[in-house]
């Protein structure tokens, strides 16, 4: 098209052509292509013999315009292109409308997770209101392509193009992270999922995907290192920037010796780096709240639940007895031992409809004698109100962009938590005031029952605390820097580092700076500090704030994998899937224009190609 074409004045220094006025005759276009300015002919190669051929074979007789005559046909001419030019321009302006409508489709149908086939549904939705609407409008929207060949086309340039933005990104990190977690997909191939979180000088943190890679073989420590490794070199990544690494507890991820994490703490201790090696703070606390197995409650209640819901009659008959009597809930709830909050669900429902479902029971001829039991009821109250502390601080550790210090605070207040329940429980009288449910109980148990269940339940919270103080080990030695990068005006300066000693002082010393950190977000009080009186202080700062504090993303994502790539689905390749991710997991915005101006700019390089061949 001529629209591509930059049309130039041709240098005539250094060139050994006799007639180098005929060459007025000649431009060459944005891919050095030599074309005839008369009859917009393509000349093979830029020689002297090709272009004197050319013009001696074909325009011959403009040998007779000389002077004044040959300038003004010369003008002529690149008038006439010039007009040209502007025409196809104008023409092109709906096809770049067009296009570039194809591509946000295109945006949309990976972010919500449709089929590539639903580009053509889409399509034909449009036709039938524009049809309904505006029908002298229905040519421009018929040109807009979603076959489905044209939406993967489409996805690929995005995910293409939001890689090349984390990669211009990725070059001013001061300090980034990795987080890592592996699952299989409806395929039965394994995923290793790799998120990325940086920090800029700016003290602008992004989180974004780095990599999706199917493993064919097998998941030791050694493969995941190797498909790490790929996606961090092929993002031209330093391994020297690398603050940390967080996975769940899986021995290829956390063994000590040949673990994914150990491997990418010595590779960047290699390169004269030090990271970080933590244990994803969701997974210890799910891990910590089944320390509390309490089985003789568990095993009936789940029983129960199965038994109305695994038969549909059963099921529907239990849902319309529920709503006849307007019960508080309408249904019971599944419970499933890898979904973080499902056992409080479970359990929350099941007690507040234990009346109804201890009458239904027995109506179908299955009697369930735990319920009149006030001791075993007074341990359902419990756990109960157990589990719902646990799952209000499961909730508070989930979110993106949480920094780390802000999920261990939520720790640290829970183990505290902990304690102030053991101390209540042993008071006398007992003060159950945070479990609403068990207090309720307590007054259907005699005096001495109380008393002993009351021991036992403090000595669980004093297991449960022993619990967390074990399992958050790898945060707990970190717990003086997570002190500092929170709360630097409370730390004293020996206690600190001796690289950060002299600014730590003088920023303690500073009053506005102080007044500063109370009023702002603990980033945007970093980011304030002066640069130069502040350097280690801040470096230290984009260090901290750039570590994962858990694999929440990877697991949210994980979700999203399962969503996409489900038993309907389950021919989706991996590099499909990766662009499909990635669209849906950024918070970047793809630069449409520049994508459409690279795939335009690709087609011309094809067509040229096939032409000179």
């Amino acid at each position: 098209m001529w629209t591509t074409i930059k049309k130039r004045k041709v240098d005539y220094e250094g060139r050994r052509f006799q007639d180098r006025w005929k060459l007025a005759y000649f431009f060459t276009d944005i891919q050095n292509n030599c074309v005839c300015l008369i009859c917009q002919d393509t000349v093979a190669v830029f020689k002297e013999f090709n272009i004197r051929r050319h013009y001696q074979t074909k325009h011959a007789s403009y040998d007779n315009l000389t002077g004044v005559q040959r300038r003004e046909k010369l003008e002529q001419l690149e008038s006439a292109l010039t007009t040209q030019q502007s025409i196809c321009a104008i023409k092109s302006e709906p096809d770049d409308n067009t296009t570039q409508a194809s591509y946000e489709v295109a945006t949309l149908i990976a972010k919500h997770c449709k089929p590539f086939t639903d580009g053509e549904f889409i399509k034909d939705c449009l036709m039938k209101i524009v049809e309904t609407i505006c029908p002298e409008k229905k040519h421009e929207f018929a040109n807009v392509c979603l076959d489905h060949n044209t939406v993967v086309q489409r996805i690929e340039d995005i995910s293409i193009a939001i890689k090349r933005q984390l990669e211009v990104k990725g070059a001013k990190f001061e300090f980034f992270s990795l987080a890592c977690d592996e699952s299989t997909d409806a395929s039965n191939t394994a995923q290793l999922l790799i998120f990325l979180r940086g920090v800029d000088r700016d003290m602008n943190v992004s989180e974004e995907l780095l990599e999706l890679q199917g493993l064919t073989g097998q998941t030791t420590g050694t493969d995941l290192f190797v498909s790490l490794c790929s996606a961090v070199d092929d993002m031209n990544l330093p391994w020297n920037k690398v603050s940390g690494i967080i996975t769940d507890g899986t021995p290829a991820m956390a063994d000590e010796q040949s673990g994914l994490a150990t491997l990418v703490c010595n590779k960047v201790a290699e390169d004269g780096g030090k990271a970080i090696k933590l244990h994803c703070i969701i997974h210890q606390e799910v891990l910590c709240a089944k320390h509390l197995k309490y089985e003789h409650v568990m095993k009936p209640v789940i029983t129960a639940i199965n038994s109305i819901r695994s038969k549909a009659r059963c099921h529907h008959q239990f849902q319309q007895y529920l709503l006849d009597i307007q019960a508080e809930y309408g249904d019971v709830v599944y419970h499933s031992d890898v979904r973080w909050l499902s056992r409080g669900s479970a359990l929350h429902h099941f007690y507040f409809l234990k009346e109804e479902i201890g009458q239904f029971l027995a109506s179908k001829g299955q009697p369930m004698p735990e319920l009149s039991d006030p001791v075993w009821l007074a341990d359902l109250a419990f756990l109960v109100d157990i589990t719902r502390h646990l799952n209000a601080l499961n909730t508070s550790l989930q979110g993106e962009n949480a920094a780390v210090s802000q999920l261990y605070s939520h720790i640290k207040a829970f183990g505290t938590k902990l304690q102030l329940f053991q101390k209540h429980l042993l008071q006398r009288p007992p003060n159950p005031a945070h479990f609403p449910l068990l207090q309720e109980i307590m007054t259907s148990l005699s005096q001495n029952n109380v008393s002993a269940q009351m021991r036992k339940y403090a000595a669980d919270m004093a297991s449960l605390a022993e619990e967390f103080q074990q399992r958050f080990q790898d945060f707990a030695a970190i717990e003086k820097e997570i002190t500092l990068f929170s709360s630097p005006f409370s730390v004293r300066p020996d206690e600190a580092p001796d690289h950060l000693q002299m600014e730590l002082i003088e920023l303690q010393c500073d009053i506005e700076c102080c007044s500063r950190h109370q009023q702002l977000p603990l980033v945007s009080f970093y980011r304030q500090l002066d640069k130069s009186r502040f350097r280690r202080i801040r470096t230290f700062a984009m260090k901290m704030l750039s570590l994962f504090g858990s694999t929440y993303l990877c697991e949210k994502t994980f979700s999203v994998m399962n969503f996409n790539k489900n038993c309907v689905r389950t021919r989706l390749n991996d590099s499909h899937l990766r662009d499909i991710l990635r669209i849906k997991t950024t918070v970047c915005e793809p630069d449409l224009a520049f994508v459409m101006q690279s795939r335009s700019y690709y087609y011309h390089q094809l067509s040229a190609e096939k032409l000179s061949g």
